[in-house]
């Protein structure tokens, strides 16, 4: 999910930067001290079957969910794949090119990214994925490409990493942490086609 710090763009990767850029303009510079008590992440909507019976099926509802045309998204699907308390973090170089990240819940993607979707296109595909698994847990490096407009040229590319989770029923995204490929470092080869 790009749910990706492009000029004016999304990025998730999940297609999720240019909403983040935003985000990020509007945050307070300095960090609050943590909370003592935090409430409890509420109970996520109900998943669609299909959407979290296998690995492959819950990184392509997370693709498919966040792309469309310019217009609403169903964020109780997008919420439905996320384990409650799951982070989406980016990162990105601020303008003096200093790597930084943003963390944010499923809940601050949906409210920052909505506010793009209105006025903007935007598809994100994985292109090439790699997964490790083990039990319970899934590690999936997804190299992404992000697109105004299906079949367009794209405007952005990076890898997605979920970390996931199988509760013994069904699948739940526990983290995505992406980055956008820019100028000064491109996607290496290998991760332009899927591996084992």
């Amino acid at each position: 999910m790009k749910l990706h710090f492009v000029a004016a763009a999304i990025a998730l990767g999940l297609g999720f930067t240019a909403f983040v850029t935003h985000a990020q303009e509007k945050a307070p510079q300095e960090s609050k001290a943590p909370q003592a008590t935090q409430a409890a992440p509420s109970a996520p909507p109900a998943a669609r079957p299909n959407d979290v019976d296998s690995l492959d099926h819950i990184m392509a509802a997370v693709y498919d969910v966040i792309s469309g045309p310019a217009g609403l998204r169903d964020w109780d699907r997008f919420h439905s794949l996320f384990y409650p308390g799951a982070r989406l973090i980016a990162t990105f170089r601020d303008d003096k090119g200093k790597p930084n990240c943003r963390d944010m819940s499923a809940d601050d993607y949906s409210k920052q990214a909505q506010a793009y979707f209105d006025k903007n296109a935007f598809f994100e595909t994985a292109i090439a994925n790699r997964t490790e698994s083990w039990d319970r847990i899934a590690e999936v490096w997804s190299t992404y490409e992000s697109h105004h407009a299906k079949g367009d040229k794209p405007f952005a590319r990076g890898i997605n990493s979920f970390q996931l989770y199988f509760d013994g029923s069904r699948w739940w995204v526990l983290t995505i942490y992406w980055e956008d490929e820019d100028s000064s470092h491109a996607l290496p080869e290998k991760y332009l086609t899927a591996g084992k």
